[in-house]
This record gives structure tokens, sequence and C-alpha cells, in this order.
């Protein structure tokens, strides 16, 4: 593209020689005078050095994604191979070998012929290379590409786009794309630009004889690609998924300090880096045929009824409108709401908590739902409609029926119902308290992700504050995205939060729901509340939130395991040990068999 530089206009203090001479357009005020006449050739030149894409670092600085020299082993489709010898060579058993075969082919009874190709150590390319006139059929090539030196934390890490282009294709077929639109590609792409940095360029005008005047738009510097250090502890998030494996659940884990989310778990769980190994399109494939749906990233993704944890919520927004003290009584009136506890009478919000008794928070939820305000004494149905949009103002005051901006692509916003919305669903303005009231207990028509759980229950560790939940602490020696630095309060007073915690405590004492999950015996103090979410289809999903330790929370963790049946037995123990792990760093003798029996029913999808 040529640029024609005239100057059209008689510039007042500037005639030299008779001539007049002007800057070209774009062309900074700095740039030398030029000669109107002459023509001027943008160019763009490239530095020739190219940025390596950065690493991928857990909290402790343990590398867990790198960019390192890979060995593809290409087989020959002809004739058939002598699989035996070939794991003989490579140092593999023969039902390794044929399991390592299978896997990358990308559907079973896949014809003779049919390209494979294995990714191989450097050791194992070695050998290859030592026995090449042996194996003169083999193909071995040396590649850069991306290594996960770790197994777990798959959909946090997630993958490259260019690196995923066999996966992306075999999911676009599946089901007419089912999982394509569902993909996630965690922090890998989330953080994309940054991890592959970018080159430098100048921007020069030049004249015929190949000198430069000047610039036509500012210079680009190299950038190399930033490092990302996680907010992972990958030895925590590696116990956490022993517990959950390959049970469909989640697990998440955070400091509520600073909203560093310390460990994620979407169940049923797969090995990361399965989505880009060249060498996996059979285990791919399994995973997005697999009943269980192991690619959807559950914490981010899914959003589902709370149960009896939004009690949580739903008790701190009664006392902040009013609706209630913290010694109110209550009787467990059956005729209203089950309650599946056998307990005494709930005579405070303390009680009412240690035993999540149903028919409590049934009468706490309709006093604040019916209750009516001097101005509008004569209009209970407008009372009604302003009390629910006022209870829902203060939840979504929790970061609940909208984004949080987590570090990861594709989050759910989850829902909180409107009076608007009753309006419609009921076909009329005049309903009333007892067509909602499963609100009460966190069903009916709420719905949250895991990753707003996590950060509900880190608010009442915080008495009412919280961080945005992020992945990543710092990129490159920078510290995390500034919205992560923001602290947000809600629109609950801190001591309406602190009503909460003697009934958490409670929860895990003896009479409460979780006492079996009480880590009193090694000293640690933890506040929690338990949930059981009804299930049309099958068996109940159970669910627990907690912080520990009460006086000084270091950690909070939500889990929830679907079709786990009571919350106090599925959901409490696994969000216990993993509360054990990360402040003792290990398991006290009394749980090591607790903790066998739950690591046995756990088993990932590809070994």
């Amino acid at each position: 593209m040529r640029l024609f530089v005239t100057c059209k206009a008689l510039v007042l203090g500037m005639v030299l020689n008779g001539l007049c001479a002007c800057s070209s357009p774009g062309t900074p005020a700095s740039a030398p005078v030029q000669d109107t006449a002459v023509q001027y050739t943008r160019r763009r030149v490239v530095l020739t050095d190219i940025p390596q894409r950065g690493r991928i670092l857990d909290r402790h600085d343990s590398v867990l994604v790198d960019t390192r020299p890979q060995f593809l082993l290409s087989l020959p489709r002809r004739p058939p191979l002598d699989t035996a010898a070939l794991g003989q060579l490579l140092g593999w058993g023969p039902i390794a070998t044929k399991k390592r075969i299978a896997a990358a082919l990308p559907y079973e009874e896949a014809p003779a012929g049919y390209p494979v190709h294995l990714l191989l150590t450097k050791t194992e390319a070695e050998r290859v290379r030592r026995h090449r006139t042996e194996w003169p059929a083999l193909t071995l090539t040396e590649r850069r590409g991306r290594a996960y030196t770790t197994r777990v934390g798959a959909p946090v890490l997630g993958y490259m786009n260019a690196n995923a282009q066999a996966f992306l294709k075999q999911a676009m077929r599946y089901r007419r794309g089912r999982f394509y639109r569902l993909r996630s590609g965690g922090v890998e792409t989330y953080y994309n630009g940054l991890l592959n940095g970018h080159r430098g360029f100048l921007h020069p005008l030049v004249d015929s004889a190949g000198q430069e005047h000047g610039t036509w738009a500012a210079d680009t510097a190299f950038q190399q690609g930033q490092d990302l250090h996680l907010t992972i502890d990958v030895k925590l998030q590696a116990y956490a998924e022993s517990l959950l494996g390959g049970r469909k659940g989640y697990l998440v884990a955070l400091d509520p300090r600073t909203g560093e989310i310390l460990c994620a778990v979407s169940g049923p769980t797969y090995s990361a880096g399965t989505l880009t190994a060249p060498d996996q399109a059979g285990n791919r494939a399994k995973l997005l045929q697999h009943e269980d749906m192991p690619l959807i990233n559950r914490p981010a993704m899914l959003a589902n009824p709370p149960g009896s944890v939004f009690k949580l919520v739903n008790a701190a927004v009664a006392l902040q409108m009013g609706a209630i003290e913290p010694n109110a009584s209550f009787r467990c009136d059956q005729s209203l709401i089950s309650c599946v506890h056998h307990h005494p009478q709930a005579k405070s919000l303390t009680m009412g908590l240690q035993y999540s008794c149903n028919p409590y928070f049934y009468q706490v939820m309709r006093a604040l739902i019916n209750r009516v305000p001097d101005s509008l004494r004569t209009d209970t149905v407008a009372a009604r409609h302003a009390n629910l949009d006022a209870w829902r103002r203060y939840a979504r005051s929790f970061g609940l029926d909208s984004l949080l901006t987590v570090d990861v692509p594709r989050e759910s916003p989850g829902f909180l119902p409107t009076a608007a919305y009753y309006d419609k669903a009921r076909r009329t303005p005049r309903w009333n308290y007892r067509s909602i009231y499963s609100l009460s207990v966190g069903q009916g028509e709420i719905n949250l992700t895991g990753l707003q759980m996590a950060n509900m229950v880190a608010i009442v560790a915080n008495r009412g504050w919280y961080y945005t939940p992020h992945f990543v602490r710092s990129v490159g020696d920078n510290g995390p995205l500034p919205r992560f630095t923001q602290k947000h309060r809600t629109l609950i007073d801190s001591a309406n939060f602190e009503a909460l915690i003697p009934g958490m405590l409670a929860v895990m004492r003896r009479g409460g729901t979780a006492e079996t999950s009480s880590l009193a015996d090694v000293g640690i103090a933890v506040a929690g509340k338990t949930g059981t979410v009804e299930n049309d289809e099958g068996d109940d999903h159970a669910t627990f939130v907690g912080f520990a330790p009460a006086n000084d929370p270091q950690i909070a963790v939500a889990v929830y395991i679907e079709n786990g049946g009571f919350g106090a037995t599925a959901a409490a123990p696994c969000a216990a040990m993993v509360m054990e792990k990360y402040l003792r760093g290990s398991i006290a003798p009394r749980r090591k068999r607790w903790e066998a029996r739950i690591q046995r029913r756990s088993r990932p999808h590809d070994d």
C-alpha cells in the first residue's frame, strides 16, 4: 500500500526554499519533514524472536502444564503389527500395549490400517531410535507441544483450542454438537493471550532508496508468554478427586480471606491432557458418550437446587428484614412440610440450624413473605410481591442469580425467582406463600452453581463480604486480574451473619445433623450446614457447605453429590476430610477407614 503525500494548504511560518513541508497522515509529530514529491511505502517488519508460551504452575510453584518436546510414534497401516514385539520394544506389557493402541482409535472396531499415533516418553523414543533398523516401518517424529505433568484438575487447566482440534471435531459430530456447545477450555483458553505473548513489529515509512522516514503506526514490543501461578493446591486437588472420583457432583474449596480457589473437582473426573493428546481419541469418544457427562465442568456450568444449605441465606435475609429474631421459636409442624430429623422443638435459630428443621424454616420464610409493612397494610398481594423482591435483592448481593465472573469460560448465572416470574408461572398475581414455600428449604426454582455455593459459605465465614473466586493468583510477576482484588459486601449486616455461627457450630456437635463429621478430635472447630435435595428421578442429592477453623476461617468448602442420599452421610465427610487435609496435612487414624471406604467407591473414568 503506497502513501502519496501532498501538501495542499499554505502553512504560515513554515516556508522553506519556496516549498511547503508537511507530515504524512498517521506519522508521529517527531518524524522528519518529508518532501511532498516523494512517495513512501508502509512496511511492517516482524522481529525474529518468537515468544514461548508460558507455563501453568500451582500455588506452590509445581509445574502443571509446560511446552516441551514430544515424541510421536506412527504405527504402520499394513501389514498387521506384532503388538507383543512392539510392547517389548517400548517396555510395555502386552495388555498395556493393546490398551494404548485401543485408546488411540476414535471408535471401536476401527478398520484395519486405521492410522495410530502413540505419544512416547523420551526413554521410549530412545529405544525406538536404537532399534530403528529392526523396525523400519515405524515413524518417530519429534515436536514441541503442551505437556501435562499431572492427571488432575482437567476442567481447571483446560486446553489450547489449537491443540484440541481433534477433540472439538469429535464433539461437533457427536449428537449434533451437544458437547461442542458445552466446551470449556479452562485457564488455558481464558488466559490464552497472556500465555502466548506476542511478537514484536516495527512500522517504518520507507522511500524508494530503502531509507526510513519515521513510522506510520506505533511499534509493538516483543512480549514473552507469561507464566500463570494458580491458586490451586495440586496435592489437595488430587486428594479431593480421590474422594469424588467417578461419582457425579462437585467439590469446591476456597480461601475465604482472598477468594483463591484451592481445589475444584468436577465429577466424574478424567485425566488432564486427555482432550489434547494425539493418542487419546478412543478415551475422548468414551467421555463424549458416557451417560454421566464427565466433560461438563459442573462447578461452573451446572446450576442445581442447593437444598437445606440455602437456609443460611434465608435466615440471614429474614433477620435483616426484621421478619424474625435470633431467639425465634417455631414448632416442628409437619402438616406444613415434612421433617426427616427427630429432634426437640427448635426454640431458637441456632436450634433450627442444628436440627435443619424444615417446618422451622418454612415458618421463617412465611414470616418474611407475609410480612405486611404499614404502607401496604391494605394490600397483602402487593406486600408479598414487595417482600419476595426484597428477599431476592438481598440474596443477589451474595453473587447469586448473576455471573460471578470467575476466570474460566462458560460460567452459569444460576437463578432466583422474582414476583413477576411467579405471576406468569401461576397465571395470577394473587399467588400465596403456600405456592412458593419450597424456597424455604432451597428447592423449587432456586438454582446455584458450585462456585456460587462455595462463595456463599465464604461470605458467611467473612460475616458479609467476599472477593470474587478465582483460579489465578498471579500472571507473570504481577498479581491476579484487578477485579479479583476488589472486596464486595452484601446487603446483610455482619451481626446477622454472626447470629448464624452458633447454629453452624451446633450442626457439627452432638445432636447436630453432621456430628459424625466433626474434627473436634484434632482441635479444629468446623461450622457447617448439611442439605438433602429431593429428586423425583432417583436417589436424593447430598449437599454440604462449611468452613474451618470457625473462629479464623482459612478454608470454605461446598460439596454436591448427585444421587448421594443424605448430605450428612455422603457430602459432609468429604468436606471434613478436605478441610483436615488442608489444615493439618494428614487424616487422623480414626478417619482412615472412612477415607478408604470413600476412595474405593471413587474411580476416574480413564486410567
